[in-house]
C-alpha cells in the first residue's frame, strides 16, 4: 500500500516539474531585451511579449478589451517591465537620472501616460506599483500602425535629436522621445 502511494506521488511530483520546466522553456509570453548604444548611452528594456491571438488589445473595458483604457498596463506581460539608463536622459521632455526604473503605462484612445517608478526589478507585475514611487509621468500620443503587429514588441530607432523607444501591437504605435542631458 505504502510503495502505491510513494508511486503515486513520484508520478504527481513528476508531472509537475515536467509543467514548470515545459513553461519556462516554452512561454506564452516570453521575455525580451530590447537595447539602444550610441554615444554613450545605454538603455536597456526587459519585458515580456504577449500576442494579441486574435483578442481586441485597447479599448474599453466593456468590450472586454485585454488592456482596457484608463488602467495600469504593466507593457508587457508576466513580470514588470524595466528600463535602464547608463546616464542622465530626457525621457518626454522631462529629465531623468540614470538608473533602473519600472515602466509601466496607462493607455487611453489618443494618448498613452507613461511612468517611470523607482520600485524596478519586481516580478510579479500584475500587482499595480506603489504610486508614491513613480519618478516621472509623461503623456505621449498614440499613432496608428500602417500594419497590425501580432506581438507586443518595444524597440528603438535613433533620430538626429537622440532615440524613439516605440511601443508597438496591434494596429497602434506609442513612441517616448529620448535624448541625452
Amino acid at each position: 500500500m505504502v510503495k502505491k502511494i510513494l508511486i503515486g506521488l513520484g508520478i504527481v511530483l513528476l508531472a509537475i516539474v515536467g509543467f514548470l520546466v515545459y513553461s519556462n522553456l516554452f512561454p506564452k509570453s516570453p521575455r525580451k531585451v530590447s537595447e539602444f548604444s550610441h554615444q554613450g548611452l545605454n538603455i536597456k528594456v526587459t519585458y515580456s511579449q504577449p500576442f494579441k491571438k486574435g483578442r481586441l488589445i485597447f479599448g474599453e473595458e466593456k468590450d472586454k478589451a485585454l488592456q482596457p483604457y484608463g488602467k495600469y498596463w504593466r507593457l508587457g506581460a508576466n513580470a514588470t517591465t524595466d528600463i535602464t539608463f547608463s546616464k542622465d536622459v530626457s525621457f518626454a521632455g522631462k529629465p531623468i537620472k540614470s538608473g533602473t526604473y519600472r515602466m509601466y503605462a496607462v493607455p487611453g484612445p489618443t494618448s498613452f501616460q507613461v511612468s517611470l517608478n523607482s520600485e524596478a526589478g519586481v516580478f510579479f507585475g500584475a500587482r499595480e506599483p506603489d504610486y508614491t514611487k513613480d519618478v516621472i509621468k509623461v503623456d505621449v500620443p498614440v499613432r496608428e500602425s500602417p500594419t497590425e503587429t501580432e506581438q507586443f514588441i518595444i524597440n528603438f530607432a535613433s533620430d538626429s535629436t537622440g532615440v524613439n523607444m516605440d511601443f508597438v501591437w496591434d494596429k497602434i504605435i506609442v513612441r517616448v522621445p529620448i535624448t541625452l542631458q
